[in-house]
């Protein structure tokens, strides 16, 4: 293909070696730009991918003065390999290593019981939020909040007794050969960033920097001196911050550029796309191709249903296997089977280890937290799942799950669907807005049109982005006519319906 002018302008500002950072919308070709201007130099070049299936694709792709890596792979080459006993050694309870470290008691915080279980198991969550930092020691706000003890003094107390043995913990990480706490790969990561290492390179490109760790947005800030830094990705689609992403792309001192030509959709896809982007107050807007004829519209049977929540897509591939259809789980169905397995033990009257719902003595302690405390809000869509359909229900639905190549249809959640396209997709009911009752609950009467945060059209642009040939809005509908918009959105519908075929090949 040739480039567009877009592309062109970016290879001719890599040219001439300024720091720069690339906007590219869904469906732009970033990867494919990339590659354009590493071909434009014979300099020695590292291109940092986001995970090793992406590396991999573009060292095909890449010129070979390019070497293509996660910034894990390079930190394993540095010092990750002198652990590498500790990598393989065999699994074991946090509660034993939490033992090991010298946490052998239970904690009374406020009017709860935290149990030894539960303190082991934030003494390594520590650990490891602090390995997604650029921080160079463990502190107090490295200790996570536990679910009913979110009130600042309590959580104050929990992080005094925690830090202690998080520091025992990350000095036990130093030693290569043994030791009680299992080593992890962000270990390594973290002690190669601490060294402020220095990557022999003419030039980096970073990619997916929208959802950068600090450790890895250090990383590569560190090389400015000596390398041409050029950072891609899409600002919309910075949808991981609750887990320690940060988009560091904004703030970034370089030739601001960007990619607005989407080849994944036609210019309808393009229209809904930037309603969200708008939203979103995203610097960029997108352009459909014209010969890619996307439609939105009603579908029945689609490849792919997108659902804002985990109990949200469980519930989908509930309804899609009752109704006769072989189901894939994007990311498989782990996850849900060791909630539903927590929620069963609750339920029979026992205490569960799960990090998520180790405070709570009772399923009716976690139904209450759900229902009318506002820090619990997230697990009302859990909780409604297993009143609705009960634990058995849902480990046998998980039970039932085929792989995505053998299946009809993939569901998945927006998180997990982002880098994935589809031809036809749905998008889920539990994007709705309903209003909540006086207890909390949310009643299923459509909410009158309010205030929509960034982090909530950001995930509703990458939902929306997903599919190739035909969209139903679905549970995002609500939309059109939104009062945020700047004007109301055209709507270019036809009443035709897909049809999934029995089996996709």
């Amino acid at each position: 293909m040739n480039p567009t002018d877009e592309q062109t302008a970016a290879a001719d500002a890599f040219t001439t070696g300024d720091h720069l950072t690339v906007q590219a919308g869904a469906g732009t070709g970033k990867t494919t730009t990339l590659a354009l201007l590493a071909r434009t130099t014979t300099r020695r070049g590292r291109y940092l991918a986001y995970n090793r299936a992406i590396a991999q694709d573009a060292a095909a792709r890449f010129p070979k003065n390019v070497l293509c890596k996660t910034a894990h792979a390079l930190a394993y080459a540095a010092v990750g390999h002198r652990y590498t006993r500790r990598l393989n050694a065999p699994r074991r309870p946090a509660w034993q290593t939490g033992q090991a470290l010298g946490l052998t008691k239970a904690l009374r915080i406020g009017d709860r019981d935290v149990t030894q279980k539960a303190l082991s198991n934030a003494t390594l969550r520590t650990v490891m939020r602090f390995c997604h930092t650029a921080d160079t020691t463990i502190t107090r706000h490295h200790v996570p909040r536990l679910r009913n003890l979110e009130d600042s003094d309590l959580h104050t107390q929990l992080a005094a007794h925690i830090v202690p043995f998080a520091h025992k913990a990350w000095a036990d990480l130093q030693h290569p050969d043994d030791g009680a706490v299992r080593f992890d790969h962000d270990h390594y990561l973290k002690i190669w960033a601490l060294t402020h290492p220095k990557l022999e390179a003419d030039f980096l490109l970073l990619d997916e920097a929208q959802d950068t760790n600090p450790v890895v947005e250090q990383i590569f800030l560190h090389q400015r001196g000596h390398a041409q830094l050029v950072m891609v990705g899409d600002s919309a689609q910075a949808i991981y911050h609750w887990r320690g992403a940060k988009d560091v792309m904004t703030g970034f001192d370089g030739t601001q550029l960007a990619l607005s030509q989407s080849f994944r959709f036609g210019p309808d896809l393009a229209a809904e796309a930037n309603r969200w982007l708008h939203l979103a107050d995203a610097p960029i807007r997108l352009t459909g191709t014209p010969t890619v004829p996307t439609e939105l519209g009603p579908i029945t049977r689609p490849d792919a249903v997108l659902c804002r929540t985990n109990a949200g897509a469980m519930a989908q591939v509930m309804t899609l296997m009752a109704a006769g259809y072989s189901v894939a789980l994007a990311g498989g169905g782990d996850s849900l089977r060791t909630l539903a397995l927590a929620a069963r033990d609750l339920k029979e009257g026992r205490r569960t280890h799960h990090p998520e719902l180790t405070l709570f003595p009772s399923w009716g302690d976690l139904q209450d937290y759900a229902a009318h405390d506002p820090a619990g809000r997230d697990l009302q869509p859990l909780v409604h799942l297993v009143d609705t359909h009960g634990t058995e229900a849902i480990l046998t639905a998980v039970d039932h799950l085929v792989p995505e190549p053998h299946a009809q249809v993939t569901v998945s959640t927006a998180h997990k669907a982002k880098g994935r396209e589809w031809p036809c997709v749905l998008i889920a009911d539990d994007f709705e807005r309903t209003q909540d009752n006086h207890f909390g609950d949310r009643t299923g009467v459509p909410a009158p049109p309010g205030p929509i945060d960034g982090a909530e059209a950001r995930l509703a642009y990458v939902a929306v982005t997903r599919t190739r040939r035909r969209l139903d809005l679905g549970g995002l509908s609500w939309i059109h006519g939104h009062p945020d918009l700047p004007e109301p959105p055209s709507q270019n519908e036809t009443p035709a319906r897909e049809h999934l075929p029995d089996s996709h090949g």
